[in-house]
């Protein structure tokens, strides 16, 4: 019996740490999916944006005397946001800042499109433009709703490859932390709006 007590010792332990890299790989996998998946709404939420901002550019377009640099800031800022393309399984905290850094300039343009807007009467009481500006409206809110699931699922994937001992086994499986979404700089910025109507 002493003979195999070390086979057997060994034999426990090699099933023991299968087990465990078993069961590590498979939920961090199951957890990597649900991240891909909620990336997925992400961009499924940003794209109905950009289809949006198509048809809300042009209807504006259609206003007599409209500001060409504002409908050229937001579809430039359109172009630029719609340039980035993110891989959700190996997102770095620097490719998300900078997809951040143009959806923020995307905002920032469309705010200025808005606020330009209540300068011509005619174009707000146009039904094309109202529905519009209400449906980029709900668009953001559910832009906003799938940024905050994306970070859910983020959350109990870093927690599952950040915990000690699972770390050990993170590096061996090449499962990285995954940044989560913050809000860019110009979020705490007010929207500059000029008072004079008169120009």
């Amino acid at each position: 019996m002493k003979k195999w007590l070390p086979w057997i010792i060994i034999a426990i332990l090699a099933v023991g740490l299968y087990s465990w890299g078993k069961g590590f790989n498979n939920t961090a996998v199951e957890l990597n999916e649900t991240v891909k998946k909620s990336w997925g709404n992400v961009e499924t939420s940003y794209q109905r944006r950009y289809d949006l901002i198509d048809n809300l550019v042009n209807t504006v377009k259609g206003a007599a005397n409209f500001e060409k640099s504002t409908l050229e800031s937001v579809i430039n800022a359109r172009a630029k946001a719609t340039s980035i393309n993110i891989d959700p399984t190996n997102v770095t905290p620097e490719q998300l800042a900078q997809f951040n850094e143009v959806q923020g300039g995307l905002s920032g343009a469309l705010k200025s499109l808005l606020v330009t807007v209540e300068r011509y009467p005619e174009l707000k009481s146009n039904q094309n433009f109202l529905k519009l500006q209400d449906e980029l409206t709900s668009t953001e809110n559910e832009v906003r709703t799938a940024r905050v699931r994306y970070n859910d699922a983020i959350e109990p994937y870093n927690n599952h490859v950040n915990t000690f001992p699972n770390m050990l086994l993170a590096g061996v499986f090449n499962f990285d932390e995954k940044p989560y979404f913050e809000s860019d700089n110009a979020a705490s910025k007010p929207v500059k709006v000029d008072p004079d109507f008169t120009n």
